[in-house]
């Protein structure tokens, strides 16, 4: 799910714990960007570190730092074992299975944990932050199996297979696509394993950036496909010579619901100049079918729940989520539970919702297209019918999308199965909620894109007037990706064409404003 912006190449970005934007977030999903830590948050890791090591010397008995974890945390562990625990806790959680996560996704995570451990709660050493941002910088790539978290305490299994490889063990992808283990991961970058000191393995495996970086790569490809679906829906307005008079401003200002306010206006820009919309301007036709008619309603809702997950999931890319916390103004080290991934994983279930309906409306409107009745145009979009099915099964394949993520969108977030001995009885499941969300954002970008391919057909069926500058550039942007169809024709590869399009469509800026990571 590429984004529609990327990043100028070997640009640095300076990331500051607390400030770090959503903007900032889909550059560095995107990639071409060097990171660096802002020099003034070098001084409170040092201190909590040396509040950590104050409690070693003078053999207080602290959780996480020297007690075993978890269901064994009345364990106490000596001195002289300290830096095994630490070791051990790493490879005894590196237990995740499945395909790697994506390198978009692993680079948030690297990025993100070293926000989190940056905020000086953690009480690690400054160079394991160093060491994770110049895995970044150099293109390395941890390999972190998809499936083993449950969003509490902590994503623990795939952070501790990216941790694995800063001890030099487990894998990684080099820039290059070589796959080596980690000790030669961390020799690439220059740096020889770490042996982990006191209450460091445990501040890597605990935090939630891995279900926080599935579900912010779930809304930067959610915000892509929403965007090029007002774009097909406005090219299916077009084609059917739908009304303009329910995107009026006065009737959405009478609500006030800001999403659907945004919604409106950004169509009626995209429609701005249109030859068609005047043409029709007297012809009664008041009442469209919901899928065009409620657009601004539909489409406004979901952008006012993207922009909700958005702010949630900005402040937990900048969280202390591991634990406990050192808290070095009073020396002291309080075991609770920001591990928990809650938040996230009802963030990623709200935009689980919103990818679904932006794909149910727009298959809708497919139907709409086809239906000769209802549009006006020729029965599937084609003029020689019987002989040629047209784009009558490509609404098949929508439909078949549209329903799969309908069983997507069930809640994360309701389910719970207590693990540890019932230590931690209660968690989030926030991972398989954000990891979710790629599989929808790719079968929405099918619908968006077959309503796009659909729409311009419909639009060159009745070609006497041209639509609106911005909508004319992209109609002409997606002829060149799929032709018109005379006759039957292979259309797996133009459906796929149109995927892409959906996902990475270059759109006007009334469209990209209103999103909550361009806005």
């Amino acid at each position: 799910m590429p984004s529609n912006h990327t990043a100028t190449p070997d640009a640095t970005l300076t990331l500051m714990p607390g400030k770090v934007d959503l903007a900032m977030l889909r550059r560095i999903q995107a990639g071409g960007v060097q990171l660096a830590l802002d020099p003034s948050v070098r001084d409170g890791m040092l201190r909590a570190e040396a509040a950590v090591r104050h409690i070693v010397e003078n053999d207080q008995v602290v959780y996480g730092i020297n007690t075993g974890f978890g269901k064994l945390a009345s364990t106490r562990i000596g001195n002289d074992h300290l830096a095994e625990l630490q070791r051990n806790l790493v490879l005894s959680h590196s237990v995740g299975t499945g395909e790697p996560l994506a390198a978009p996704v692993v680079r948030m995570i690297l990025a993100t944990k070293a926000v989190s451990l940056a905020r000086g709660h953690s009480g690690v050493r400054p160079a394991l932050v160093d060491a994770l941002l110049a895995l970044f910088n150099a293109g390395v790539t941890p390999s972190i199996p998809c499936k083993g978290s449950v969003g509490a305490s902590g994503d623990l299994a795939p952070l501790a297979h990216m941790a694995c490889v800063l001890i030099g063990e487990g894998q990684a992808t080099l820039a290059d696509g070589k796959v080596v283990g980690g000790a030669e991961a961390m020799r690439s970058i220059g740096l020889e394993p770490f042996v982990l000191g006191p209450k460091e393995g445990l501040a890597l495996l605990n935090g939630t950036q891995v279900s926080t970086a599935l579900a912010l790569f779930g809304l930067f490809g959610a915000e892509d496909v929403f965007a090029s679906s007002l774009m097909s829906g406005a090219l299916s307005l077009e084609a059917i010579q739908g009304s303009i008079k329910p995107f009026d401003a006065r009737i959405h200002a009478a609500r006030g619901q800001l999403g659907q306010i945004a919604v409106a206006g950004a169509v009626r820009t995209l429609l701005e100049g249109s030859e068609i919309v005047p043409s029709h301007a007297d012809c009664g036709r008041v009442q469209d079918p919901y899928s065009v008619r409620c657009i601004p309603q539909v489409m406004g809702a979901c952008l006012d729940n993207l922009a909700h997950a958005a702010r949630v999931l900005v402040i937990e890319a900048n969280a202390a989520s591991d634990n406990p916390l050192v808290f070095v103004d009073t020396g002291e080290v309080i075991s609770g539970g920001n591990f928990h991934a809650e938040p996230v994983a009802f963030a990623a279930d709200i935009i689980a919702l919103a990818i679904s309906e932006v794909g149910a409306i727009a298959e809708r409107r497919i139907a709409l297209l086809l239906d000769t009745g209802l549009s006006g145009l020729p029965p599937f979009l084609v003029r020689d019918g019987g002989l040629n099915s047209g784009f009558m099964i490509a609404q098949v394949t929508a439909a078949a999308l549209a329903s799969e993520n309908k069983s997507l969108a069930h809640p994360a977030s309701v389910d719970s199965l207590p693990t540890s001995a019932n230590q931690e009885d209660h968690v989030s499941m926030a991972t398989f909620a954000g990891r979710r969300l790629a599989d929808m954002v790719n079968n929405t970008a099918v619908v968006v894109g077959i309503e796009a391919m659909a729409a311009a057909q419909g639009i060159e069926l009745k070609r006497n007037l041209k639509s609106s500058p911005l909508v004319e550039a992209e109609f002409a942007s997606i002829r060149q990706k799929v032709a018109f169809l005379e006759r039957d024709r292979y259309l797996a590869p133009d459906i796929e064409a149109m995927r892409q399009w959906a996902l990475k469509a270059e759109l006007p800026a009334a469209l990209l404003d209103i999103l909550p990571s361009h806005s």
